[in-house]
This record gives structure tokens, sequence and C-alpha cells, in this order.
């Protein structure tokens, strides 16, 4: 069975990430979504209510064999726990490449579990951190995320 563990921290979850899930649920038999929990950063969203809403988007948009999981310890020590087969890695652009790479060669290094980039395509310009600033200023994003996640963090 071919597993994919798509990792972040999702703070918020946004169209773009919705996307790779959609791309990835069509190439694994199984995607894990994994919500990374850092004591070191803040989050600005509650992980529970971030787990809630996405498995709402996951429940409407019918990808079953898709689920979501919290964790707070290293991403490569629950992927193995999982049976991950490969970690899913969103690009948007070439410096996300750049970063992403050099973190999919340790984690391959350390844990033999291998990375595969799915393109955000036309979502390439969404990022969660965009997505606070607007709100920080009052801007409507309820165009960059799914409706269940526009509900909680409007």
């Amino acid at each position: 069975m071919k597993i994919g563990f798509y990792t972040g921290s999702f703070d918020p979850f946004t169209n773009g990430h919705l996307h790779v899930v959609k791309q990835s649920s069509a190439l694994f038999d199984k995607v894990i979504i994994g919500i990374g929990i850092n004591s070191h950063k803040k989050r600005r969203f509650d992980t529970e209510k971030m787990k809630d809403a996405i498995e709402k988007v996951l429940k409407r948009e019918n990808l079953t064999n898709v689920s979501v999981v919290t964790y707070s310890n290293l991403s490569i020590d629950i992927a193995k726990q999982y049976n991950a087969t490969f970690f899913i890695r969103g690009i948007r652009n070439g410096m996300d490449y750049d970063y992403e790479e050099n973190i999919a060669l340790i984690n391959e290094e350390i844990s033999g579990v291998d990375t595969i980039y799915v393109r955000s395509g036309k979502y390439g310009a969404i990022s969660s951190s965009i997505i606070v600033e607007f709100l920080n200023y009052g801007q409507d994003v309820s165009k960059l995320v799914p409706p269940e996640i526009y509900e909680i963090i409007k």
C-alpha cells in the first residue's frame, strides 16, 4: 500500500494545501495530513479546530482516502509510525524547492522515506502567512481558503 504523509503547520489550511491533497489522493492509496505542533512556535489558530475543519473539507470533497492527525514529535518518526512510503510536499516556486530539497535529503538519509513534490498549481501565490497578513488588515480571504476553514479564521 502506498501511503503519503503530508506534513505542515496548516496555520491555516489554504486552497493551495487542498490542491496538493487532491492531487496526492489520486497518487496514493492513503494520504495522511499531519499537523505538526512545534512547542517553540506559537500557532495562530487552534490546532484541534483546524483539524476538525480540515476533516469537514475532506468529507465535502469526498476524499475518503485522506485522514488528519496531529503530532508534536519529528515528522520522520510519525511517518514511520503510520508506515508512510513517501513524504508529500507542496511546491509553489523555486525557493520552496530549494528549501524542501534540503529537508528531503536529510529525511531520506535518516528515515529511508523519500519525498514527492506536488505543485500548488494556480494556488502558488497563496501561503498561510499571506492569509494571516490579509486577515490582520481586515481583508476578505474567503476565496483563498476552503469555506470550512474560513468559518474558524474570520
